[in-house]
């Protein structure tokens, strides 16, 4: 359980991190070799997360302490009687539910991943908006904004 709560907390702080990172990197600076492998690396390690221990992790989790396998039924056909139909019209056991929640997480971590790269490649824009918004600095040095914008 704690092996699997870290890692998953840690790839969402390294995450949070590339947020934090994109709002105060310069649109369009340029990026040294140094910068770019180190960049490189950290988005590596970071879908190593993602992709390898998280999931892997949880799936030492349900299989050992949990104990998610085949013998374990969560409903079996005909369980519950649901407006004189038997529902659901399969069984489902441990294993099963253990192999979705997999799937859930490599789909979030994915969505993310997608996300992630969404918002970095946006920063030109909403730096655009922002400019737009501001004026000229007024005779006291001090920067005007447009009101309602």
């Amino acid at each position: 359980m704690v092996a699997f709560a870290v890692s998953f907390l840690a790839t969402i702080l390294l995450m949070a991190g590339i947020l934090l990172y994109g709002q105060h990197r310069p649109v369009g600076a340029p990026l040294s070799w140094g910068e770019a492998l180190a960049a490189a690396t950290f988005v590596f390690f970071l879908m190593f997360l993602a992709y390898g221990v998280v999931p892997h992790q949880w799936l030492l989790w349900a299989n050992n302490e949990l104990r998610y396998t085949p013998s374990k039924k969560i409903f079996t056909v005909g369980q519950w009687e649901i407006f004189g139909a038997g529902m659901p019209p399969f069984t489902m056991d441990a294993e099963k539910l253990r192999d979705l929640i997999v799937v859930a997480i490599y789909g979030f971590y994915l969505t993310c991943h997608v996300a992630l790269w969404a918002i970095w490649q946006d920063r030109a824009k909403r730096a655009e908006k922002k400019a737009q918004r501001e004026l000229a600095p007024s005779s006291y040095g001090r920067p005007l904004v447009k009101q309602g914008g």
